[in-house]
């Protein structure tokens, strides 16, 4: 029923999303699984190939938010308070970015945006 393929598609290279023979629904690093062999109608395996290519977009803005954050308190551990209020807009953006495309909810957006706000403060005082 289902067929595992090496994975020629990751998140960083969307352009591999359109070869026929792999379409893009990764589940796993190692793995591809293709659920296009399970749709029957073709709205269906068009939903497929539009929901893999938002998962990669989904995937890097993700990604970018936790490293953004990372950062961010990597910098706060160092105690470097002048690069931690530079960081903290990128973050913001990448938080703010994540939220309104649905990556991430409002509410957890407000939470982060605040608490790397107080890690800043905790940090500078």
């Amino acid at each position: 029923m289902f067929s595992e393929v090496p994975l020629r598609c990751d998140y960083k290279n969307p352009s591999a999303l359109g070869n026929p023979r792999c379409p893009g629904y990764c589940v796993s690093g190692v793995y591809a699984l293709h659920l296009a062999d399970m749709a029957i109608t073709s709205s269906a395996k068009k939903a497929i190939r539009a929901s893999a290519r938002k998962h990669v977009f989904n995937l890097r803005r993700k990604n970018t938010l936790t490293d953004t954050t990372k950062s961010l308190m990597k910098v706060l551990a160092a105690k470097d308070v002048s690069a931690a209020e530079k960081l903290l807009p990128a973050a913001f953006k990448a938080i703010d970015k994540a939220a309104k495309r649905g990556v991430i909810k409002a509410n957890t957006a407000a939470r982060k945006k605040s608490r790397l706000a107080l890690a800043v403060a905790r940090t500078k005082a």
